[in-house]
């Protein structure tokens, strides 16, 4: 999918983007990893989808995107679960 090579920037981590926010969030003295870095992303699009519901039409973003991008973020979430999971 172009928007996993566009964020990734290596087709044998689909989790580089995450990885490497986390990296640079860290070298301002910030402690966060890159599930806590989905989550921001995944937050973002909860509160574009929230102001959807709560009667806000008229957005940058049709909801549907937003919608279709919190579900890709949660596959994510799952495949870095799965990722752990599978290293211990």
């Amino acid at each position: 999918d172009a928007g996993q090579k566009e964020y990734a920037h290596d087709s044998n981590n689909v989790f580089a983007n995450f990885e490497r926010t986390a990296e640079k969030l860290s070298k301002s003295g910030k402690s966060i990893d890159r599930e806590q870095v989905l989550m921001v992303f995944l937050l973002k699009h909860f509160d574009g989808i929230t102001s959807y519901v709560d009667g806000h039409k008229s957005q940058r973003e049709d909801v549907r995107g937003r919608i279709k991008d919190a579900i890709v973020y949660l596959m994510l979430l799952w495949g870095m679960i799965e990722e752990k999971d599978n290293d211990v």
